[in-house]
């Protein structure tokens, strides 16, 4: 039972919770301020705009076929499986408060901001169930498995960037690519937030000639793992050691005190790390994107 509720109820549960998240972010933020939005939901806004008739929902449905079959084929049924299911209901949800509740415009900016929030959360829980909600995002997933070091935030980005100029030539607009880009970006950011973790990792090199002090001090103090590397002063040719330290975030100031108040001379470098997989940071899962 535990199996089952693990593999099958919990993903679908957080999926239907998606949907209907992203359902209320384009109706609410978007839609109604004519704010450019990528994907195949931006093609059926663009469909839906030159024929009201169409609902945009439908449209999504409709187009995403072609895309599924070809998911099927790189990415396998229970990926398929999944994402028809939250590409039906967010389209569903999409329609259905169409009919339900009719949305007055609001500033455009907040538009932007919370309707990027409610979509960026929302893809971010899909694509964590091992899902997507077909379209760009499909298209998304497949370059993935050939450009596997690209964050999926990034992919979306350039990919949704096309149509929302198509968005933006339909309502005759240009502040709505304006404000459809910026959207585009906070979405992003907050996508790649909840698929990579919002306390971002670093990577620090350390060169000292103190540099067993200040590696007991970060393994006791700071809780974090070390790695001597061998060096060589290029102008001088003496032999270096050089610490390599993983760690999160909210750790940086305690580190760069702890190297500093051991020695001030240290030569302390920080790097950006987008990914740190292992103990202590995140594991790794199958499908991990």
């Amino acid at each position: 039972m535990d199996r089952f509720l693990k593999r099958y109820f919990l993903p679908y549960l957080w999926i239907t919770l998606a949907s209907a998240i992203y359902a209320l972010g384009f109706c609410w933020c978007y839609d109604p301020n004519q704010i450019g939005f990528g994907g195949i939901t931006g093609v059926g806004q663009i469909l839906n705009h030159l024929f009201p008739v169409l609902p945009i929902g439908g449209v999504v449905i409709a187009l995403n076929i072609p895309l599924f079959l070809l998911g099927w084929r790189f990415l396998g049924g229970h990926l398929l499986v999944s994402s028809l299911y939250a590409m039906f209901l967010s389209s569903a949800f999409i329609d259905l408060i169409h009919l339900l509740v009719v949305f007055e415009p609001m500033d455009p900016l907040l538009a932007c901001i919370f309707g990027g929030v409610f979509m960026g959360g929302s893809l971010g829980m899909v694509f964590l169930q091992g899902a997507t909600t077909g379209g760009t995002d499909l298209i998304a997933r497949l370059l993935k498995l050939r450009l596997a070091w690209l964050p999926m935030g990034k992919l979306l980005l350039v990919i949704d960037l096309v149509v929302i100029v198509a968005v933006a030539l339909a309502f005759r607009s240009l502040y709505s690519a304006l404000y459809g880009v910026v959207a585009l970006y906070i979405s992003s950011l907050v996508m790649d937030g909840v698929l990579y973790g919002l306390d971002n990792a670093k990577v620090a090199y350390i060169i000292s000639d103190a540099h067993q002090q200040i590696t007991d001090a970060i393994i006791h103090d700071i809780d974090r793992g070390v790695t001597v590397l061998q060096g060589q002063g290029a102008y001088s040719g003496a032999e270096k050691k050089v610490l390599l330290v993983a760690f999160k975030q909210r750790q940086i100031v305690a580190l760069k005190r702890a190297v500093k108040e051991i020695d001030p001379a240290a030569f302390l470098i920080v790097c950006e790390a987008h990914e740190v997989l292992g103990d202590g940071f995140r594991e790794y899962k199958q499908n991990d994107i």
